[in-house]
């Protein structure tokens, strides 16, 4: 694997956005090799960010990508909030009126990879627009 440049302010350390595009990468690869096809990463709509939007099979799956180094606070997937879920949901809706869709139009579901120091935990319809 390449090298990851260091951040900017400390030098032999990645950036904040530099740690969690690596994170993001490593799911999407993960994922990839259960079967999903990548459409999308870092989608941006008013108001919120979606990690990697996917296909599995006929749905189209909106993951949220999460890592902690340890689950002394509770572990990545812990990290995953109403709020949170609120914003990808809302986030959600916009990009799929982008592309001529809607919930009640289009299979899909809301996933979280979570790493937990070395752990992978992948929580397929971890939530929904009922929930």
């Amino acid at each position: 694997m390449a090298q990851i440049p260091a951040g900017a302010n400390r030098p032999g350390e990645l950036s904040r956005k530099q740690t969690g595009d690596a994170w993001e990468t490593r799911a999407r690869r993960w994922l990839e090799g259960k079967g999903l096809r990548f459409i999308a990463a870092n989608v941006r709509e008013r108001g919120g960010e979606i990690d990697l939007v996917m296909r599995h099979g006929r749905t189209t799956v909106f993951v949220e990508v999460r890592y902690r180094r340890s689950a002394s606070f509770g572990g990545a997937a812990g990290s995953v909030t109403r709020a949170k879920q609120a914003k990808l949901l809302h986030t959600a809706r916009l990009w799929l009126a982008r592309h001529n869709g809607s919930f009640d139009t289009v299979d899909c579901r809301f996933d979280v990879v979570a790493f937990t120091g070395n752990d992978l935990e992948w929580i397929q319809n971890a939530f929904n627009d009922h929930s």
